[in-house]
């Protein structure tokens, strides 16, 4: 505790914490120039030393991208901004009267607090079904979820009872936004082309994908008429679209979906987030999914040096909720850094922050894409290449932009997916000797 304290009190500037979730490009424009000391410390659960492109997990977990294509070492990102130190250590409270970020028996001293500890998936009061219905928000998500996949091809290869190796190429998807979408295509490209001819007792053509959403139609952030085309994309890919049906209950052997028992040997969950615990640090008033509800500034009702960004915080704009999506917290970052940056130079920005809605995009597997921007609605090639420039321009670091251009293109001559690895893993506690 003294070793902590000791470094983070041994400076005359201001000190700001940043604890950031996931899937947010660093931008260098919205790091202040002036003497301002960042601590980046970890959540619970999200005790890694890397940044994570987010958007492109599923990509991982179906076996196109490794894992180090889609993350960069967090101190490596930061190499360069002396001002910036890094704990690998999990947060438990934030103390808002001493003004200090509680880690176990240590703590961290805050002059300003930005808490950016993203969300986590919401089993929507059954916490039980986690266990049997990974999501992915995370590395350990996706390399998880490839070995499973993978896993349920080479014990079908190897079963002799016809149900249980259809039971076992039967891939249902809880959760019909992007998530969901993209990794159904992901799957069907997979099973239906990558693999179709590396096994000799199977046919992975008649792999079954269900994608299950319990709203009326897919993609509810999207135009209806997008959403369509992109149905009508995944039927044609071998894909079952189910909505308005809500998953009743599941198990390691399936889901119950309208009274319906679907036998399953993986089921993926995408159906919705809750945030972390940062409001109950705070003490914050939260709504039902826990995301603290911040005021027009982004800071905390009562405490305007604490602000709260990302998945984390639900913020209004004209009377409505802005959407828990990446651009949203990418803006509220560069905001936060001006009013803070203005606070110390002993200016005050009174302009609320406003969120520039630059639009959606969706991939559905090879060559179709679907954008949504403004009043521009693209489907198909061309919006794939869209998607895909766009996405190559938001990875960190020049090797994983042209590792991925080289991937993306080596995998649509040839449709092989060459991160195939199936890898167990011994857990330890990393600080154990």
């Amino acid at each position: 505790m003294s070793e902590v304290q000791d470094t983070t009190n041994n400076t005359a500037t201001d000190t700001e914490t940043v604890m950031p979730g996931r899937s947010k490009r660093p931008d260098p424009a919205s790091t202040p120039s002036t003497p301002l000391r960042g601590v980046r410390l970890n959540t619970p659960k999200d005790i890694e030393s890397h940044h994570l492109f987010q958007p492109l997990l599923y990509w991982v977990a179906t076996a196109g991208l490794s894992p180090a294509d889609i993350c960069s070492p967090i101190r490596g990102i930061l190499r360069n901004q002396k001002n910036a130190e890094v704990f690998m250590e999990e947060v438990t409270g934030v103390d808002v009267q001493e003004q200090r970020v509680l880690m176990g028996d240590c703590s961290v001293p805050y002059d300003y607090l930005v808490l950016a500890t993203g969300a986590h998936d919401n089993y929507f009061g059954h916490p039980e079904w986690e266990h049997y219905a990974p999501g992915l928000k995370s590395i350990v998500d996706a390399t998880s979820l490839r070995r499973k996949i993978l896993l349920a091809f080479e014990a079908a290869e190897i079963e002799t009872d016809p149900e249980k190796v259809k039971e076992l190429l039967t891939f249902v998807l809880v959760g019909a936004g992007p998530t969901g979408v993209e990794m159904a295509g992901a799957i069907s490209e997979l099973a239906h082309k990558a693999l179709a001819s590396d096994f000799r007792h199977i046919d992975t053509r008649m792999t079954r994908i269900i994608l299950i959403e319990a709203a009326p139609r897919i993609l509810a952030a999207f135009p209806e008429s997008l959403a369509r085309k992109t149905q009508k994309r995944l039927v044609t890919m071998g894909v079952e679209v189910r909505t308005g049906t809500p998953v009743t209950d599941l198990d390691e052997h399936g889901v119950v979906v309208d009274g319906e028992r679907i036998k399953a040997a993986t089921i993926i969950w995408g159906a919705g987030v809750s945030a972390s615990p940062a409001g109950k640090w705070l003490g914050a008033e939260v709504d039902r999914a826990g995301r603290v509800i911040v005021s027009s500034d982004l800071s905390v009702p009562g405490h305007p040096n604490v602000f709260v960004i990302g998945d984390t915080a639900v913020a209004m704009q004209n009377g409505k909720a802005l959407p828990g999506v990446a651009q949203v917290a990418i803006q509220g970052g560069r905001y936060v850094a001006a009013v803070i940056t203005d606070r110390i130079e002993g200016k005050e920005l009174n302009k609320p922050f406003h969120y520039r809605d630059k639009g959606n995009l969706a991939t559905v597997g090879r060559s179709y894409a679907i954008v949504d921007i403004g009043k521009i609605r693209l489907t198909g090639f061309f919006a794939w290449l869209l998607w895909l420039a766009v996405h190559i321009y938001f990875l960190v670091g020049f090797r994983n932009r042209l590792v991925a251009i080289f991937q993306w293109a080596w995998e649509y001559w040839t449709y092989s997916r060459g991160a195939r690895l199936i890898t167990f893993e011994r857990c330890k506690d990393f600080f154990a000797d």
